[in-house]
Order: structure tokens, then C-alpha cells, then sequence
């Protein structure tokens, strides 16, 4: 009875301390990026998903399920998340500049890490690689050793794929063989191998640690191992419940997904452009692989936590789960990125605090034992807590800052361009203490995409700075997108509020897919006119926030379905 008593109390002590120290203690961060993974997660509600690796991490940890990127595709993205500034901060719209010379020598996540003592490193592709990142990963300001990046990879987009014919071509669906591979890997294969080492590197180092690493999956084309695409039977496999693109759509607003057409087997499918669907039995084909692709990418995941435990770091590292943005899988007839809708910019992002969203009883406790799902694919786990109001990508830099015992950066001031160290982002660490009251209307996510154009150009998916005519500024809260396709200066960065080219406008309840374009339904004239009469230091989110008041205030008075 003695013992049993001494053992409560023990775990007590050890408890209550814990969560005393949960967010003064400097802890390890474990930051992991995947490449376009939309919401297709078992801890995201995904049925038919395998991802068993990430949903036992997502079960002592806190799943956002409304978070949402700042720009739908990757360069963009993830500059703005590992900085906290909105792309209009950055100035960064395509692959094709820098932000320390093209706008502010801002301080990224992991440079502020690094500035507190930590031992920062970059595994695959966390930064996006070339001019965005000047061709170092921001090394060596963000990075206290050079960025890894997997040898195998520079044939990611090479004649790899064996086709019908017995030849290889560079295909969008592209199971192999491994063994048959360069190097006889892949390269988050390799990103995993060379992450693993580093851990074990730090194993025993009294310096903190903030290792990042970015796997390349689900991204095309779809080179993955081949027995992952034995765990999704074709028959098994639907398209997507809204597969047509919506009548209302304006032309601005739609992504003719040309990274998917230039690939060897889809062009074979001779698709009209922009709008011409691709064959049904294809678009199954495309759900299988891109869902192989995510089941792939999860064992890599489970082999990084599987090594927290076997280094006896579980209980001493935040652990973050994240992607740069989702990926159409034919909802509204688009593939890829490149738009405003949930699909692409809605994200899983999970985080796993020690003492805070677990509390594991021992030292050296196993949290994270690896699940090889292509052995047993069967699991149940429930989430330790979720967050439903929305959340935004800018918000994690603070967030992470702060749970690792780090003081969070302080909020921008409006303009924010001289100012190196701050966040246009929000510090979440309150909603780790506190139980959500219910949604919030109020809070909103922002996120804009550019277009050279009001129609589908062969460009329009990613179009350079000097092209962009049009930026697509799109509000997103519990209730409703809005979308506002407005006319853009290139040369002054600049918009043209009173220069409204197209608008979208989905009422969630109804319509959570966002089908139907009610934006039509209202005044439009005397909206503007309210606008147009604001004064000129009002910030475009206050405006369109202004304008969907406006907006939606009208369509009750005229009886409209709002």
C-alpha cells in the first residue's frame, strides 16, 4: 500500500511540475513540413486516408482544423510562415526574389532560434530552394550548418516513370521500384536518413535544437515506393463530390493546374484548355496516387517521432506538423494549387508540446512508437484537443516561439518594412491554456493569390511579378469566403480598391464546398461607394471586412439567402 502511495505521489510531483515548466523551460523543436498535403488525414476527419504515423502524434498533441495559409503556393508560403509576414510584406508573389534585398531584412523562425542559443538545422526542402531562399536556404543567417537537400532528388522531375510501354517517361503518376532507383533511394527517404543522424547528433548536447525538415511528398510528380499504392484499390478510390467547375466561377478565379498538363502521361489525354476535364477513370487514378503519396510521406514522419522516443527526447521537444498549402484533387475541375478555395489553402497544423498536450508519465516513455501501416493499416486514435476557430500560418512563428520557452516576437506595427524582428501573426500559446468558448466569427484568415489576367492564361498558375495585373484578396471565417479579384500594380506593389475585376462570395453552411457564388446578389454600386469614401490609411483586410458587412447586410434586406 506504501508503494502504490509513493508511486501516486511521485506522479503527481512530476505532473504538477511539468506543467509548471511547460512554457518557461527552453525545449527542442522538431519542425515538419510537407509539400502540398491538403487535409487528407485521419486526424482531419479523412476516412479513407492511411496516415496512422501522423494521427498518434496528432493524439497528444493540438490539432488547429481551420488553418490556413497566406498563399497557395510554395515559395510564397513558406516564406511567409518561417518570417510571419503576409506576402504584401515580403513582396514575394512567385519563385523570383529574395525578401532581404527585395523588401526588409527580416528575421526568420529559425534565425531567432538560433539568436537564443539554439543549434539550428534544414533537412529537404523547408525554404524554398533558389533565388526565394538566395540560393543558401537563407544560410547561414537562419541555419547554424548549411541545409541538407537529398542527392536522389535532382531526378525528380527526369524520365523516371516506367510506362505500359516498357520505357521510362517523366509521368505524373510514377510508382517504382526503389531498389531500381539511383542510389537505390528517394529523396525523403534520404531527408529521413540524414534527420535521424542529426538527432542522434544532439542526442547527448546540452544545446537546444531546432531541426526542421521538409519532405517533398505529396508534391508531383508521384514517385513513391510501389507497395504504398496497394493500400488504395482503385474500386475503392471516388472523385471528387464536386467535380465540375462551378457556373458562377469568374474566370479569374480558376487555376488551369499546368504543372499537371506538362507531365508526359497526362498530356497523352490531349485535355482542351483551360477548362477541359480530365477522363474520369484518370482523375481516380490521380486520388489513388496523390493518397499513396501521403501514406508515404507519414511512415517517414513516424521514423522521426519512433527516434525522439529511442533518444529519450519525447519528453523534452515541441514537435510541429505543418504543410505549405493543399492541392485540388478535382474539386471545381482544378488539380494542384493556385487558387483561393479551402482545398488549397486550408493545412493540417499540429503541435506537440511535452507537459502540456501530453504528459508522459516516465522519463524515456515511449510516445511515438512507429506503425508500419503497410503491415497492419487498422488504427483508431482520437485527437487530445482541437482547435476550431481559424487560425492563420503567420501565427506560427510566435506560437512556436513561445511554446518552446522563447518570449514570442512582438506584433508588426502597420507598416513594418525596417522593422527586423516582429510577426503579423497572432501568439496561439492562450488556446493551449483555455477551452474554446464556441466559434468566433471574428476572427479571420487572409490569404490573396495574383493572376496576369481576368481569363486562364497558360501563366495564370504562377505568374511572375512583372505579369501580375490582378490579386485575388480572399477572407476566410466560420461563416463565409469572400473574395475580391482586384486590379494590381507590379512596379508600386500597389491595389486598386475601386478597381474590382471579379468577386466571390460562399455562405459555408450551406455550401462548405464552395460551389456556389452568391456574390452576384447584392449592390454592388453603393458598397463601392461606401469604400471609396474610407479614409486612405484603412488596411485592405479592414476594408473587405467593412465590405462584406456591407455586403451581406444588403442581401438580408433584399431577401436574399445569405
Amino acid at each position: 500500500m506504501f508503494v502504490v502511495v509513493c508511486k501516486c505521489f511521485f506522479l503527481l510531483v512530476i505532473c504538477t511540475v511539468t506543467l509548471a515548466n511547460a512554457t518557461t523551460e527552453k525545449k527542442n523543436v522538431l519542425f515538419i513540413v510537407a509539400d502540398d498535403l491538403r487535409t487528407s488525414l485521419g486526424c482531419y476527419g479523412d476516412t479513407l486516408v492511411k496516415s496512422p504515423n501522423i494521427d498518434q502524434l496528432a493524439s497528444k498533441s493540438q490539432v488547429f482544423l481551420n488553418a490556413y495559409v497566406q498563399q497557395a503556393v510554395c515559395a510564397p508560403s513558406r516564406t511567409s510562415l518561417l518570417t510571419g509576414r503576409r506576402p504584401d510584406t515580403t513582396r514575394l508573389y512567385d519563385f523570383n526574389s529574395y525578401w532581404r534585398v527585395h523588401s526588409g531584412n527580416y528575421t526568420t523562425m529559425p534565425q531567432y532560434f538560433k539568436s537564443e542559443g539554439y543549434f539550428t538545422m534544414s533537412v529537404g526542402k523547408v525554404f524554398h530552394p533558389g533565388i526565394a531562399s538566395n540560393h543558401t536556404d537563407d544560410y547561414p543567417y537562419s541555419w547554424s550548418i548549411p541545409a541538407y537537400h537529398p542527392a536522389s532528388f535532382r531526378f525528380e522531375k527526369k524520365k523516371m516513370c516506367k510506362g505500359e510501354d516498357g520505357q521510362l517517361h517523366a509521368n505524373l503518376l510514377c510508382v517504382v521500384n526503389v531498389t531500381e532507383q539511383p542510389g537505390r533511394t528517394l529523396p525523403d527517404l534520404e531527408s529521413t536518413d540524414e534527420a535521424l543522424r542529426l538527432l542522434k547528433s544532439r542526442a547527448n548536447d546540452d544545446t537546444p535544437f531546432f531541426l526542421a525538415v521538409g519532405f517533398h511528398k505529396p508534391h508531383i510528380p508521384f514517385r513513391i515506393p510501389q507497395e504504398y499504392l496497394s493500400l488504395y484499390p482503385l474500386e475503392k478510390m471516388s472523385l471528387a463530390p464536386d467535380p465540375d467547375v462551378p457556373k458562377l466561377l469568374p474566370p479569374v478565379a480558376y487555376n488551369p493546374w499546368m504543372d499537371v498538363r506538362k507531365r508526359e502521361d497526362v498530356q497523352k489525354l490531349n485535355i482542351s484548355f483551360p477548362y477541359g476535364p480530365i477522363p474520369k477513370d484518370f482523375q481516380l487514378r490521380i486520388r489513388q496516387h496523390y493518397y499513396a503519396a501521403v501514406s508515404y510521406m507519414d511512415a517517414q514522419v513516424g521514423r522521426l517521432l519512433s527516434a525522439l522516443d529511442d533518444l529519450s527526447l519525447s519528453d523534452s521537444t515541441v514537435v510541429v506538423f505543418i504543410s505549405d498549402h493543399g492541392w485540388s484533387l478535382g474539386e471545381h475541375g482544378e488539380w494542384a494549387k493556385y487558387s483561393n478555395f479551402d482545398v488549397t489553402t486550408r493545412v493540417p497544423l499540429i503541435m506537440f508540446v511535452p507537459g502540456l498536450t501530453a504528459i508522459l508519465n516516465w522519463p524515456g516513455e515511449s510516445a511515438f512508437p512507429f506503425i508500419d501501416v503497410l503491415r497492419q493499416s487498422d488504427h483508431s486514435f482520437t485527437n487530445a484537443k482541437v482547435i476550431k476557430n481559424v487560425v492563420e500560418l503567420v501565427d506560427v512563428f510566435a506560437t512556436v516561439s513561445y511554446l518552446a520557452g522563447l518570449k514570442a516576437p512582438e506584433y508588426c506595427p502597420d507598416v513594418s518594412f525596417q522593422v527586423e524582428l516582429c510577426t503579423e501573426g497572432s501568439n496561439l500559446a492562450y488556446t493551449f491554456r483555455h477551452r474554446e468558448k464556441g466559434k468566433n466569427a471574428e476572427l479571420i484568415a487572409f490569404s490573396q493569390y495574383p493572376r496576369p489576367a481576368d481569363t486562364p492564361q497558360v501563366n495564370s498558375d504562377l505568374p511572375d511579378l512583372k505579369d501580375i495585373r490582378v490579386m485575388g484578396y480572399s477572407l476566410r471565417n466560420w461563416d463565409y469566403r469572400y473574395t475580391l479579384w482586384l486590379g494590381f500594380n507590379p512596379e508600386t506593389f500597389q491595389v486598386n480598391v475601386s478597381d474590382v475585376h471579379a468577386g466571390e462570395l460562399y455562405m459555408l453552411a450551406d455550401d462548405p464546398g464552395e460551389d456556389t457564388n452568391v456574390y452576384s446578389a447584392s449592390d454592388h454600386g453603393v458598397i463601392m461607394r461606401k469604400m471609396t469614401s474610407l479614409p486612405q490609411n484603412v488596411s485592405l483586410r479592414t476594408r473587405m471586412k467593412l465590405q462584406f458587412h456591407y455586403l451581406t447586410a444588403g442581401m438580408k434586406t433584399s431577401g436574399a439567402k445569405v
